[in-house]
């Protein structure tokens, strides 16, 4: 039976454990579970975030094993190995590609029913790979997604409100694509409180120029390389969107979030996992709006799927 408060996470590093914690500090769920191959870390983790329960929302918070995912009605997996030196993205992506052939069946097991929320990367590639697992052991599709481009939106919106002088939460901007390098800015369909950026801008007597465009387009795609450089991992962020992501199930908020799930026909390319604006709620994914994008914006969102199906491909799916 599911329990409509209850929350998986599978993998208690600072990835899955930052997400426990913003769900704690958001009040979404009523019970998570943290699942972790180090026992050890995932009580400490627990137990640490567990004690913020006075501060926060009433939750309870423990470590279990993939048999206390019974009744989730979510399981984020944040589950996954790091890159070696000298290690390709090729023999990173088998490696991870492993561990996942382990996981989720192992937590479809004992939570069939769960929404299944990917966060490991290259997220696109993992989602697509546990929608073919999952697949495979009859979960239905829609129940699989990733947090795909939600955070590199969310980066994107900071931004712009930030030049513009305007609360990010009303600013409306899609990244699109791959996570990752290739991702695509879709600026041809901002507006700022209902308005298009470039009236905007003239109604408030504010100069946006091509250079600032091209400032915010770097700082979006390589916000991820100056954070890691800087304290050696990204998590705030992430599992920020995550614990977003997990409310919109939890509470069928139906909200349109920039995740990732595997699609028919992304730009021309064909059975490919990339980000697009899709209404999340209490079944996973329901509907997905394709952008009207420019020219330009097509072609760069073909060159995304291209490189997402590519990578597919060398796992054999």
């Amino acid at each position: 039976m599911l329990l409509r408060g209850k929350i998986g996470i599978v993998g208690s590093g600072f990835v899955g454990s930052t997400a426990a914690y913003a769900m704690v500090m958001r009040g979404v769920g009523r019970e998570i579970v943290l699942v972790d191959l180090n026992k050890k870390r995932a009580q400490a983790e627990a137990n640490d975030i567990f004690h913020a329960v006075p501060f926060a929302h009433p939750m309870y918070i423990h470590a279990g094993d993939y048999e206390d995912l019974t009744g989730c009605r979510v399981v984020v997996i944040t589950a996954g190995v790091n890159q070696r030196p000298g290690e390709t993205r090729l023999q990173l992506l088998e490696r991870n590609a492993a561990v996942f052939w382990d996981v989720v069946p192992r937590i479809l097991e004992h939570a069939p029913q769960a929404k299944l929320v990917v966060a490991t990367n290259p997220v696109d590639i993992m989602t697509h790979l546990t929608a073919h697992i999952a697949g495979q052991l009859g979960a239905p599709a829609q129940g699989v997604f990733g947090s795909g481009t939600t955070l590199d939106t969310a980066r994107f919106r900071t931004l712009l409100g930030s030049k513009l002088g305007v609360d990010p939460q009303h600013v409306h901007a899609h990244v699109v694509g791959e996570h990752g390098d290739s991702e695509v800015l879709v600026w041809s369909q901002v507006t700022i409180g209902g308005t298009p950026l470039n009236d905007f801008c003239r109604l408030r007597g504010i100069e946006f120029t091509e250079a600032d465009r091209a400032e915010i387009d770097e700082q979006v795609r390589r916000a991820a390389y100056v954070i890691i450089e800087g304290k050696g991992a990204t998590y705030y962020g992430i599992g920020s969107a995550l614990a977003r992501i997990v409310e919109s199930v939890i509470e069928d908020q139906r909200s349109i979030l920039t995740v990732c799930a595997p699609t028919e026909e992304v730009a021309g390319v064909r059975n490919v996992t990339v980000a697009l604006p899709r209404l999340v709620g209490g079944d996973g994914v329901l509907a997905t709006f394709p952008q009207l994008l420019s020219p330009e914006e097509e072609a760069a969102l073909q060159r995304s799927a291209s490189i997402v199906r590519e990578a597919i491909s060398s796992l054999g799916l």
